[in-house]
């Protein structure tokens, strides 16, 4: 058998495993709601990690809290996969590391395991808010950010700031409309008032599990004007990274931890 169908064989194995292991962990940050992410210093891939045993997954983990990373593990049933590799879409994510640390360590990009359909080819009419840009480089800025608060910010941290409010004014957006109420609304611990603002439809569904809500797109220069006297700004994905942006009715600012 030639080197380039063993290639070939192992690949489509490691495939096998993502889809039907018997069981399969995930590290999820505690910051952020969300799967750790993680860039490949030498690919620049943007990773989340998977293991094939909880031992491996708590071993991981256990080094991530070492250095003030706040994760937990996360069991994907077979059952949910699909859900779980398709939600690494909107969030940025394009590669699947699996098994960092152990003998049986690979790679794989989330389009050869996943595919879906393209913008282009959605039904007409219907329309794929998403923000993945934004909402990976917050997952990296809220990481570093919450680990160490009283640090501040590294001049990473401030390009990862810079690049995120870039995304955000470029973006469009989800907001959460009541038709008798209204707009949507957050507090935070102090009581103060917030806008919440979605960066795909995933994330609006976990603020709308009762089903009081419709999903409205909106380009993000429009957002201030949404604002109402007793709001103090914006809280993105409210019940995921929540990153709260200073806006008004007649500025963007930056963003808070």
């Amino acid at each position: 058998m030639s080197e380039r169908e063993v290639t070939k064989q192992e690949f489509l194995r490691q495939l096998m495993m993502l889809k039907d292991a018997p069981e399969l962990y995930a590290l999820m940050s505690m910051y952020t709601k969300m799967p750790q992410v993680f860039c490949d210093p030498e690919t620049y891939d943007d990773e989340v990690l998977l293991f094939f045993s909880e031992e491996d997954a708590r071993r991981e983990a256990e080094k991530l809290m070492k250095e003030h990373y706040a994760v937990q593990i996360v069991k994907i049933e077979k059952e949910h996969r699909l859900n779980f590799y398709t939600s690494l879409y909107p969030i940025g994510v394009n590669c699947l590391l699996a098994g960092r640390g152990t003998e049986q360590e690979f790679s794989v990009q989330l389009s050869d395991l996943i595919k879906r359909t393209s913008n282009q080819e959605l039904e007409e009419g219907k329309e794929r808010v998403e923000n993945p840009q934004m909402h990976l480089t917050a997952l990296y800025l809220m990481q570093e950010l919450r680990r160490n608060p009283s640090a501040g910010m590294t001049d990473e941290m401030k390009e990862w700031n810079e690049e995120m409010m870039a995304a955000f004014q470029k973006g469009r957006f989800l907001v959460a409309v009541d038709q008798e109420k209204g707009l949507g609304a957050v507090k935070n611990k102090e009581g103060k008032l917030f806008l919440p603002v979605f960066t795909d439809i995933e994330e609006f569904h976990k603020f709308n599990r009762e089903g009081k809500f419709r999903p409205f797109a909106v380009d993000s220069i429009k957002i201030p004007e949404m604002l109402t006297d007793e709001m103090n700004g914006t809280a993105v994905n409210p019940l995921g990274v929540n990153v709260v942006l200073n806006i008004t009715k007649k500025r963007v600012q930056d963003s808070e931890a």
